[in-house]
């Protein structure tokens, strides 16, 4: 595997190294002594996907707050998607910056979201899924978000929204938000 650092404090790209054959290829995605080396999360609790149907959808700013706070492996595993994340740690040096990056099916590429981001994504194919892995439970009590689009952050988003929930479009702003502690 192959670790890149992104400009979000505590955040990786993760790329696979295929050992091909006639047969395709194999590679690791995950491995604790390599991750534990990089000083990211080694334990995951749970894994889960989700399917967004339509082009230019986005989903987020999702995150959880303390005690159920939670770093992510986010990877898509069909189509392709914008993935943002926003560090919402008091004290970062990147606090209250965000980041995107393409992850797609060919790329297999996997972003490491620490504790304390926001995370969320817009489709850029239809049938897009994604395949997350949580260091922590999900909590509906602890369960929290920022608003997408959020003129202090100021993400820019690649397509015109297609598509946002009511829930996603209602999240508070990071100055109504506060911040999360390190």
């Amino acid at each position: 595997m192959k670790f890149g650092a992104l400009p979000i404090a505590g955040a990786f790209l993760i790329d696979i190294e295929e050992r091909k054959d006639e047969r395709g290829f194999f590679a690791r995605t995950f491995c604790v002594r390599e991750f534990a080396s990089q000083g990211l999360e080694t334990v995951w609790v749970q894994m889960n996907t989700s399917l967004t149907k339509r082009k230019g959808s986005v989903r987020g700013m999702h995150f959880q707050r303390r005690p159920s706070a939670e770093a992510k492996l986010v990877r898509c595993v069909k189509g392709a998607v914008f993935d943002v994340i926003v560090d919402l740690r008091k004290g970062s040096p990147t606090y209250g910056h965000w980041h995107g990056v393409e992850l797609t099916h060919e790329n297999r590429t996997t972003i490491y979201i620490p504790t304390g981001c926001a995370h969320g994504f817009q489709t850029l194919e239809g049938d897009t899924e994604l395949l997350y892995l949580h260091s922590a439970f999900y909590s509906p009590e602890h369960e929290a978000g920022l608003r997408f689009d959020d003129p202090d952050i100021a993400i820019s988003w690649p397509l015109p929204i297609t598509e946002i929930s009511l829930k996603d479009r209602q999240h508070p702003s990071l100055t109504q938000l506060g911040s999360i502690p390190i």
